[in-house]
């Protein structure tokens, strides 16, 4: 049987054509939408086996042959309350895509934290002619938290190794290549046997995890159980000297809980690439905190450089695995579609 799939994301007419070229695939085009606010036609949506999306239509219920979604994100929340689990529909997303940017914007981060480049630059501006211990610090030697050790968290290791940094990695499972999920990988990148931490925790060693550490990464999905998953009490647990970065989602730290922490010296600061609003208001207190880097959500957007080519050669390579009935990709469990 032939499988229909309909595209609602960019490519080139090379990618396109190797798409079109898997037996047992038929294709169907549309103008992608960014904003993932849209209703498509039932007509076209009914006869649809497959969908590739940035976000699915507001009328997915339509979609009544449905078998596969592939997302163009690393991110998988706006499949959440779709039913697609409960339906049997299978689902991936295109985690390591942005392993690479991520994880060297993170190395970034925390250069830029250690030897206080903003501080530096807001010197410049002024023309003053400042030379300060805290404009020559390094980061060899210190210690990086990595929570949720799944593929960005192992690309930021094996780049924090390489600069001498000391690891640690706290997730509820620990895979290596011959037990872990199916996953699109970027040669050479990352660490695929869990070899790089000096230590590893587990939830319920959040503490233990925390004390003593340099710098706090999150690297993990925001689901019902992640939200709000830094707060207070995690915060108080760094060393006031630590700092703190977010690449993965806004709310996985609790907003007030965050404010109090760069105001009051709970810890020394903190980098931001994702939000609790977006964008975010001109009025909000992370603007103007001296000791906060805020990026606009660009350290693995679909603007670097290599997005569309690793995007195109996973939904090419599941295309494949779909039409043959085998396992997926960065396929999403159950209990991932359901938000858990």
């Amino acid at each position: 049987m032939v499988k229909s799939i309909l595209v609602d994301v960019h490519g080139s007419p090379e990618a396109y054509r190797r798409l079109q070229a898997v037996p047992g695939i038929r294709v169907e085009a549309i103008e992608p939408d960014e904003t993932g606010r849209r209703t498509l036609p039932r007509a076209l949506l009914a006869q649809q086996h497959a969908l590739v999306c940035m976000y699915p239509p507001l009328n997915i219920a339509d979609m009544a042959s449905l078998e596969w979604i592939q997302l163009a994100s690393s991110g998988y929340s706006q499949l959440f309350g779709l039913g697609l689990a409960e339906r049997g529909v299978r689902a991936a997303n295109c985690r390591g895509n942005v392993d690479v940017p991520i994880a060297e914007w993170n190395l970034a981060m925390m250069l830029n934290l250690a030897r206080d480049v903003p501080g530096m630059l807001r010197n410049q501006s002024q023309r003053l002619w400042r030379k300060e211990e805290r404009y020559s610090r390094e980061i060899r030697g210190l210690a990086v938290g990595i929570w949720g050790y799944g593929c960005i968290g192992r690309e930021t290791a094996r780049l924090a190794r390489a600069f001498g940094m000391r690891v640690r990695a706290l997730d509820r499972h620990f895979y290596t290549r011959n037990d872990g999920p199916l996953l699109y990988e970027v040669p050479g990148t990352g660490d695929p046997d869990a070899e790089l931490p000096e230590a590893f925790y587990s939830p319920g060693e959040e503490e233990r995890f925390l004390r003593g550490l340099d710098y706090l990464i999150l690297t993990m999905p925001l689901t019902e159980r992640t939200r709000g998953i830094v707060g207070e009490r995690e915060l108080r647990a760094l060393p006031p000297h630590a700092y703190v970065l977010n690449p993965a989602r806004g709310p996985l730290i609790a907003e007030d809980a965050l404010l109090r922490a760069l105001r009051e010296g709970w810890i020394a600061g903190a980098a931001l690439d994702t939000h609790y609003y977006y964008p975010m208001p001109p009025e909000h207190p992370l603007w103007t905190m001296p000791n906060v880097v805020m990026t606009p959500h660009v350290a693995g957007s679909p603007l670097t450089p290599h997005f569309r080519e690793r995007l195109w050669e996973m939904i090419i390579a599941n295309a494949e695995r779909f039409a043959e009935g085998r396992p997926l990709l960065n396929e999403l469990s159950p209990e991932q579609l359901l938000g858990r």
